[in-house]
């Protein structure tokens, strides 16, 4: 996925928020508190909500690739 995709419209956050947020994490081999660490650092789906599957999708991919 391409860096600027935006993942979060409410907001604003894009793949590489949420790629740069997963870098400045110590440990990461956990999807669901990266997630929560994540959604600590760039607040993303703390609006609508309607991201969490697109934010969860990007950190299991940031991950596996890593």
């Amino acid at each position: 996925m391409d860096s600027s995709t935006m993942i979060c419209n409410c907001k604003q956050v894009s793949y590489g928020d949420v790629e740069n947020a997963l870098h400045q994490l110590t440990n990461f081999s956990d999807v669901l508190n990266a997630f929560d660490d994540v959604q600590k650092i760039t607040h993303c789906s703390t609006g609508c909500g309607g991201c969490h599957d697109k934010i969860l999708d990007a950190i299991s991919e940031i991950m596996m690739g890593e």
